[in-house]
């Protein structure tokens, strides 16, 4: 028996808001509507559902594995934007990317404050 996410819960003050945000900035199509939830698939089939919170929202981290043109393409998204972008997790390195592991990775944040990332090589990998 195999053992996959199947999805998580994204809590958001606007979810659709949230999901479009991240759906455009990582080339998704359109989130899809589920009962309370705005969901965004990816390709190994999770889906982030984006679900309305009120109150204090606390930070989550949402890390994505993506090729080096991907990785373009969603760094060339986020720099159209002009969001701010960090090579940390604690964002203490503006405005530059990280090579860990011999790939290319950013941080951003989204709407609520959720710290989002693009990796092209998990961590550990070596390189």
């Amino acid at each position: 028996m195999s053992i996959e996410l199947n999805h998580t819960i994204v809590r958001a003050r606007d979810p659709w808001a949230s999901a479009t945000f991240l759906a455009e900035v990582l080339g998704r199509g359109t989130p899809s509507r589920f009962g309370p939830f705005y969901g965004v698939q990816v390709d190994n089939g999770v889906t982030l559902d984006f679900m309305r919170a009120d109150g204090d929202i606390p930070r989550q981290h949402y890390a994505f594995i993506v090729s080096e043109a991907e990785f373009d393409e969603i760094f060339g998204r986020i720099r159209e934007r002009r969001l701010p972008y960090w090579a940390d997790p604690l964002h203490q390195q503006p405005g530059h990317i990280n090579h860990n592991d011999g790939g290319r990775g950013v941080y951003w944040s989204d709407p609520d404050g959720h710290n989002l990332e693009i990796i092209t090589r998990p961590y550990g990998s070596g390189g």
